[in-house]
């Protein structure tokens, strides 16, 4: 029987929220970067800082997912 009070699992449903809102962040960003290209109107320091952003949020999915993916010893 699950725990419904048990704190571990509120913290993994947090995290869960946390990392859908990156991946559409993620997402929205590399729709936007995409966009900038493609149209030819974005100067290189905002694409730049841009991709930066893509980046530190891929990070932040990787950890996250790597939170909440449990250990298996081989």
């Amino acid at each position: 029987m699950i725990n419904t009070s048990d704190p571990a699992l509120e913290n993994d449903e947090v995290l869960k929220i946390q990392l859908a809102v990156f991946k559409s962040e993620h997402r929205d960003l590399d729709d936007a970067i995409g966009a900038l290209v493609e149209k030819g109107t974005a100067d290189q320091l905002t694409l730049q800082r841009l991709k930066k952003r893509k980046l530190a949020l891929k990070d932040k999915i990787s950890r996250l997912e790597d939170r909440l993916t449990p250990d298996i010893i081989a």
